[in-house]
């Protein structure tokens, strides 16, 4: 198999004396002839210097290519070398997903031979590896966004391309509407320069007169030039993104697609993990060489199929282990990301566990076979009852093609859709745009930091419904972030604007600094933005849930997420002197032992870190309650006081903001011993409306600490 190529045999010789460095050089020299040449050989290749011409014609220009075709890791260098980071400019890319901007930036870096960070670098939330010298690079399109409270003008980017448009993520429509408001801020500006230089020419004795007012003008506008604007899709229909833009030129590119054989189900599957794991062994002990990729929903289901494709290797015969599984989604630290890219080892068959990721925003090579059970995860939000939930919904067609086209990149394949062919019939056409189905409180926040008074009246590429609108605004001015004239409040506002948080989050940590307890907080909040930090595994649940207990709090799941932060803080202090590679490994082992989730935990503590440099930014002060848990629990109360629940006689609970019947998640502490009220992080559905994260809370404090929103009632 090719990907075997230029391993070490047992029986190979490794050469001696100092061919090291000779050998080491061959190396190198050898990769970079292998990556020119995949360079040469993507669609792209054949089309460089007119897309180049089509920018330096075009301010704005829609491209359309398949996922393959060296779209989002070509036209950047293809634009540097033709001059398009003049002046010390940036061309700036925006992903969808962190994944997928850290990958490509690598990927790049790796392809322009220099070292990750310098010419070519990457900007996620909570990380960046970009410097001066960084000319390309790759961001999440919320950064930008959140760049632009600070350079509204973006005077920075010669040329932004917006990746993955197709994908109508609400950071990417909101970023859309920004970007064509700073194409026309910045040709207004170039054309006010142009004006005051004629006027100069024309009445120099009158710029003497007026000469510090001209040279600040001239300051304010030099190097200013107008943004090159790049839309990149993997849809074929970019009529909407042609039209928004004023009858922008679109131009697409040839991809490469092999036949791919669909094959259904002929019944419908219950369990769709089973038939996965199922899948996923019939295709490695009947089908020929060819790496396997699993689309599901999300962490929590990849880790479980994961670890139960590992025990189920263990029961077959030598000759047929000869599988190794890889993860990939968007919470995994970017080192272990890295693992999808590589080649399985030689002789084995590689099985890639991915999300919805892995349909456009990631090409990964080495894919013959591909497992579709049709569904995703997605968060949908009623604006009458206020309520964000957290759903498994099925895909699209335009998914489902996505997916299968997956198998046929690199020659024919085979499609298996757990799912029977008329179910196809009656999924939806495209994916409803996130701005249509989600809590817009985060992003208008984010639009009045940038001065957008009036939300209803910006340019979105399609407009959110107005009772969205009207009920996130009403969410932001009770928790304190709008004036009664709906604008920013000052201080808390402007704090809350500041920091890359959920809006609730972001109150909880301003509280907290209030209640003497933002050590705790800044602990749960980076515990709560990661996926669950326990696992249960089927054949061991009785000794997970012992484990856990020994973490319970009485007062529910939010401390006894502050417990297990603090005891794997503990146990990595008493092994500070031990060499990183040893303490990470002492780490898993810990993590394994209390079945708690490694990878959760260690991108937790990561959050951790940049949140509490973001609030000490903001010159808040860092304390713990201590003992005082009552404290914390009032915070909790204060800040989450809309999602609120009260006991029923039956043992349900009633959500107070909306009235809506809700069970308590079996994740938490409460699941048996139900308080008579509660907070609750968030709403899950599955085959029914459960809560997860909760705290006990006192319902008077309700009254006391929430009177904008709670009547004092008898």
């Amino acid at each position: 198999m090719a990907q075997g190529q230029g391993r070490l045999n047992s029986s190979t010789k490794r050469p001696k004396g100092n061919l090291s460095d000779g050998n080491r050089k061959l190396d190198a020299f050898s990769k970079r002839q292998t990556l020119a040449q995949h360079r040469k050989s993507l669609p792209i290749a054949s089309v460089d210097k007119r897309l180049v011409e089509e920018v330096q014609k075009h301010d704005t220009l829609i491209i359309v290519g398949e996922t393959g075709s060296g779209k989002t890791t070509q036209l950047p260098q293809f634009l540097y070398n033709a001059g398009f980071c003049g002046d010390g400019k940036l061309i700036g890319i925006t992903q969808p997903r962190r994944v997928a901007a850290v990958t490509v930036a690598k990927r790049v870096a790796e392809e322009c031979g220099v070292n990750l960070g310098e010419k070519v670098g990457y900007s996620i939330r909570f990380e960046d590896m970009t410097s001066s010298s960084t000319r390309i690079k790759y961001m999440t399109d919320g950064l930008l966004l959140r760049e632009a409270l600070l350079d509204p003008h973006l005077s920075r980017y010669s040329v932004i391309i917006v990746d993955e448009a197709h994908e109508r993520t609400v950071h990417t429509d909101v970023l859309l509407g920004l970007l064509k408001s700073v194409q026309d801020a910045r040709s207004k500006s170039l054309n006010n320069l142009q004006n005051t230089k004629n006027k100069k020419s024309n009445n120099d004795i009158q710029l003497k007169e007026n000469g510090a007012q001209g040279l600040n003008f001239l300051k304010q506008y030099q190097g200013r030039t107008p943004l090159k604007l790049i839309i990149m899709s993997a849809s074929l229909d970019a009529r909407i993104f042609s039209e928004y833009f004023g009858g922008a030129r679109a131009v697409h590119i040839q991809g490469r697609q092999f036949p791919v054989d669909i094959f259904y189900t002929l019944h419908v599957e219950n369990d769709y993990l089973d038939a996965s794991l199922a899948t996923i062994f019939q295709i490695h002990l009947e089908e020929g060489p060819g790496d396997i990729l699993v689309f599901l929903t999300g962490q929590e289901e990849i880790e479980s199929v994961e670890r139960l494709v590992k025990e189920r290797l263990k029961q077959l015969p030598e000759n047929s282990k000869k599988l190794v599984a890889v993860s990939i989604f968007s919470s995994l630290p970017s080192e272990q990301q890295m693992r999808v890219f590589a080649p399985a080892p030689h002789g084995f068959r590689k099985v890639i566990l991915a999300t919805n990721i892995a349909e456009t925003s990631v090409t990964i090579s080495g894919i013959k076979y591909v497992i579709d059970p049709g569904l995703v995860k997605a968060r949908y939000y009623d604006p009458n009852k206020g309520l964000e939930s957290l759903v498994v919904v099925p895909i699209s067609k335009a998914q489902a093609l996505q997916r299968s086209g997956r198998a046929g990149r690199e020659g024919p394949g085979k499609c298996f859709r757990l799912y029977q062919e008329d179910q196809f019939g009656k999924f939806e056409d495209s994916t409803k745009p996130e701005i249509k189905r989600c809590n817009l409180s985060n992003i208008i926040l984010q639009l009045k930091a940038l001065g957008v008074d009036d939300i209803s009246g910006f340019d979105f590429i399609e407009k959110p419904t107005r009772s969205a609108i009207v009920k996130s605004l009403e969410q932001l001015f009770l928790l304190g972030a709008l004036t009664d004239d709906c604008k920013l409040s000052n201080p808390v506002g402007r704090q809350m604007a500041c920091l890359p948080l959920d809006p609730i989050y972001s109150k909880a940590l301003i509280l907290a600094s209030e209640f003497n307890c933002l050590e705790e907080m800044l602990i749960t909040v980076a515990m709560l933005s990661v996926e669950s930090i326990f696992y249960t595994p089927r054949d061991k649940k009785e000794e997970s849930r012992t484990t856990k207990k020994s973490f319970a709090s009485p007062e529910g799941d939010h401390l006894t997420l502050v417990n297990v932060y603090r005891a794997s803080n503990e146990f990595l202090e008493k092994r500070s002197g031990l060499s990183k590679e040893k303490r990470e490994k002492a780490f898993r082992k810990w993590c394994k032992e209390n079945f708690i989730d490694s990878r959760s935990l260690r991108h937790a503590r990561d959050i951790h870190s940049q949140i509490r440099r973001n609030v000490e930014q903001l010159g808040l002060r860092v304390a713990s309650c201590g003992d005082d848990v009552l404290q914390f629990c009032r915070c909790l109360a204060a800040s989450f006081f809309l999602n609120a629940a009260l006991k029923q006689p039956e043992g349900s609970y009633r959500a107070l903001a909306n009235g809506e019947i809700v069970s308590i998640h079996p994740s938490s502490v409460f699941f048996k011993n139900k308080p008579e009220c509660l907070i609750f992080n968030e709403l899950v559905e599955t085959n029914r409306k459960y809560i997860r994260n909760t705290t006990r809370i006192d319902y008077l404090w309700l009254t006391e600490l929430a009177p904008q929103f709670y009547a004092v009632q008898n």
